[in-house]
């Protein structure tokens, strides 16, 4: 143990470098998505993250949005706690047997109207965990999806522009 505790002393950490994205190029997508919110809802957009049986990968990338590389708060796009202050469903990986009702009763407590986005290939399809016993799918087997963001994680850049998409997508309507 002490062996250990020295060597740490010693040795540098390991850290990843930031992403190759420019800051210019990540707070213009910021803007544009906080701009396509504030022209269709008239305020800035809030996001409820529902986990519905994933290994966690899309969600490090999702809360990676509200680093300090990314850090989109500043442009007025939160990640609330409660369904109920939700104009959108983030929801990753497939749905368990486990999480099928609390999924829905997160969607019922989502005040009208409403968008329901899938992110990543298991909330697509169940990606890897496909045809397991405690999996009933993709999220559009529970309910109706209104976007889906590719990737295996996707990156936080490709959820900004999924979300810009949803926001400026002529035919997302809002449902209720």
């Amino acid at each position: 143990m002490r062996k250990l505790l020295f060597e740490s002393l010693v040795r540098p950490p390991l850290t990843e470098h930031p992403p190759l994205a420019s800051d210019a190029a990540v707070d213009e997508l910021a803007r544009a998505v906080n701009g396509a919110a504030r022209k269709r809802l008239g305020r800035s957009l809030s996001v409820r993250a529902v986990d519905a049986g994933s290994c966690n990968g899309c969600e490090l990338e999702m809360h990676a949005l509200n680093n300090v590389f990314y850090d989109i708060e500043r442009f007025g796009i939160r990640f609330v706690a409660s369904p109920r202050h939700a104009d959108v469903l983030l929801v990753t990986g497939p749905v368990t047997k486990n999480m099928r009702e609390a999924l829905l009763r997160t969607w019922d407590a989502t005040p009208n109207p409403k968008w329901l986005v899938a992110l990543g290939d298991c909330a697509r399809n169940g990606g890897c965990f496909a045809g397991s016993y405690a999996v009933v799918g993709g999220v559009s087997e529970v309910l109706p999806v209104d976007l889906h963001i590719p990737g295996c994680p996707p990156p936080p850049v490709e959820i900004l522009k999924g979300l810009l998409a949803l926001l400026e997508g002529v035919n997302a309507t809002r449902r209720g």
